[in-house]
Parts: structure tokens; C-alpha cells; sequence
């Protein structure tokens, strides 16, 4: 008996440490379950059934129960018949759950058709679903160009000349149907913005537009800006619209200070021109003058052979001279100016 006293003590302590295990294990998995519990409860008084596996199952696939359970029950108040499986999906691809389901109940009041499987693909393309359908149902107002643009007025100019600025607001409304893979509203501002600029261009006088503005939404308007947009337009205002500057005047004056400036340049490059030629016959005179000079330079020589031959006299030479002095009395008498010869 007393050989066995310690093996029972033994037993003991390891049927006391087993029973501890159990217990902690036990304790665990309640703490665990009723982890779940109170959302179980919670969606089962709410009319929103989700089975406790399928909680645990979500724990398990790193999905949020919370976000999930109270998704649903806020669709089921709301008579949405939305699944749990469709809500757990949805979080899965990493789309925002309360907010398409708060889109969805938005447009159930609205009367607004708007599936479940649209409403996903929507919020999944990196649209806000909540403020389609709020814009849907409230239509906005866009200032056109917009107040973040560096430019405060959208600028053109008639055919007189004259610059108009101008501001407008647009109103428009989200459509649904063409929300996923429709431009944004830049697309909506830049189109207008081109439809105002042209519309003035077009214009014969800026007396024309600053009398009838409206003109220029009609005309705007009709062409249908919205088209391959995630918006319908539903009105072009005409916020504000001034005077600018005489853009014709002043391209007018450029014009001038440009020809201007060719002219003078045509009539420098004629000047430059004419200094050349004149410099060339300057050149030629010169040279004429050294052949006279080279040629004179002979006369003495070739008189010189002539009395040598005999071919001249004395007295022709004194003839000859006497022919020189009255020529010269004669170019003197005829130009004063002119100097004798030396």
C-alpha cells in the first residue's frame, strides 16, 4: 500500500493537469464562440438570419462579421432582400459593403432601378455609388471653369474683336446606366467651355451675346455635351459675362509694328545694296581711271617714236597743243565748277 501511494499521486496530478487543459480548452472555444454570439442573437431578433457557422466561417476567411451582420439587417429593415453570401463576396473583392448597401436603399426610396450586381460594379470601378444615387435623385451644380482651374472665366473672342469672359454653372444629374466607364465631370466642364468659346466666336458682335446670353445655353445646350458622360445636363446658366479687351485692335496694332519692322528691314537691306553697287562703280571708276592713266602714260612714248620717224613735227606738236588749250577753255567756260586741268 505504501508502494503505491505514489504512483495514485502521480495519477493524480496528471488527471488534475489534464482536467486544467480541458478546462482552458473549454473556456477558449466559449470565449470564442460567444465571440459570435451576440451578433447571432442580433441578426436573428433583427429578421436578418446568419448562421452561426457562417460567422465562424467568416472569422476563418479574415472577413468581418460585424460590417457583414449589420449590413444585412440594415437591407433587410429596409426590404432589401440581400444575402449574407452576396455581402461577404463583395467585402472579399475589397469594395466598401455599408456603402453600397446604403446606395441601394437610397434608390429603393427614390424608385430608382438599381441592381445589386450594378451597384458592385460600380463601387469596384472606384465610383461612389452613394453620391450617384444622391446625385441621381439631387442634381448638382458644376462652375464651369471649375474653382480649383488657374483661370477664373472661360475667354473668347467675337469677330468684331472684342474679348467677352465668361462664367457658367451647370446643372446636371448622375445616370446610372452609363456611370461605369462614363467621363467625369472635367469632361462635363471642358465640353461646355469649348461650346461657350466657340458659340461667341461664331458671333458677329459681342453687343449680340452681352444682349441675348441665353443664346449661348440654347446653343450650347442642344449640341449634347453629355454624351458618353456619367451625367445628363439638364440646363447651361450663364453666370456672369464682361468685357474684355480689343484683342482685334491690338492684333491689329501688332501687325502693324510687325510690318513695320520688315519694311524696315527690306528698306535696310535695299540701302546695304545699294552702298555695295555703290562701291563696286567706285571700284570700276578707280580702275577705268588706272588704264586712262596707263594709256596716257603711252602718249608721251609713242610721240616720242613719232618725231624720232619723222612722221611728226614741231609744229604739229604746237598744233596739237594749241587744240588742247582751247578743248580745256571750253570744258571751263561750259562748267565754271570744273578746275582746269593742271
Amino acid at each position: 500500500m505504501n508502494a503505491l501511494t505514489p504512483l495514485l499521486t502521480l495519477g493524480n496530478v496528471g488527471l488534475i493537469a489534464l482536467g486544467a487543459i480541458v478546462a482552458l480548452v473549454i473556456f477558449a472555444l466559449l470565449v470564442f464562440l460567444l465571440r459570435f454570439f451576440g451578433l447571432w442573437i442580433q441578426a436573428m431578433v433583427s429578421g436578418a438570419k446568419v448562421s452561426f457557422g457562417s460567422l465562424v466561417g467568416m472569422w476563418f476567411r479574415k472577413v468581418n462579421p460585424r460590417i457583414i451582420v449589420l449590413s444585412r439587417i440594415q437591407a433587410v429593415k429596409a426590404g432589401l432582400n440581400i444575402s449574407s453570401d452576396q455581402l461577404e463576396t463583395h467585402y472579399l473583392a475589397r469594395g466598401n459593403v455599408p456603402r453600397v448597401v446604403n446606395a441601394l436603399i437610397a434608390a429603393d426610396r427614390a424608385k430608382i432601378e438599381l441592381a445589386w450586381d450594378t451597384a458592385c460594379a460600380i463601387d469596384l470601378a472606384g465610383r461612389d455609388i452613394l453620391d450617384a444615387v444622391q446625385t441621381s435623385v439631387n442634381p448638382k451644380v458644376i462652375d464651369c471653369p471649375h474653382s480649383g482651374q488657374s483661370r477664373a472665366t472661360i475667354d473668347a473672342v467675337a469677330q468684331d474683336g472684342i474679348q467677352l469672359r465668361a462664367r457658367a454653372r451647370v446643372t446636371v444629374r448622375a445616370n446610372l446606366a452609363r456611370l461605369i466607364g462614363g467621363a467625369t465631370e472635367e469632361t462635363i466642364i471642358a465640353r461646355v467651355g469649348e461650346g461657350i468659346v466657340t458659340t461667341i466666336g461664331s458671333a458677329t458682335s459681342h453687343k449680340a451675346v452681352l444682349e441675348n446670353p441665353d443664346k449661348i445655353s440654347k446653343v450650347v445646350l442642344s449640341k449634347g455635351l453629355d454624351a458618353g458622360t456619367a451625367f445628363e445636363i439638364l440646363s447651361i446658366d450663364i453666370a456672369d459675362i464682361d468685357v474684355g479687351e480689343n484683342i482685334g485692335a491690338k492684333l491689329q496694332s501688332d501687325q502693324a509694328e510687325a510690318d513695320k519692322h520688315r519694311f524696315q528691314a527690306e528698306a535696310e537691306k535695299r540701302r546695304a545694296m545699294a552702298v555695295a553697287q555703290e562701291q563696286e562703280h567706285n571700284a570700276d571708276v578707280a580702275k577705268n581711271r588706272a588704264l586712262v592713266v596707263l594709256a596716257e602714260a603711252e602718249v608721251p612714248k609713242a610721240m616720242a617714236d613719232a618725231f624720232r620717224s619723222g612722221n611728226m613735227g614741231i609744229m604739229d606738236y604746237y598744233r596739237m597743243k594749241n587744240i588742247q588749250a582751247d578743248t580745256s577753255m571750253r570744258d571751263s567756260i561750259a562748267d565754271p565748277d570744273d578746275k582746269p586741268p593742271s
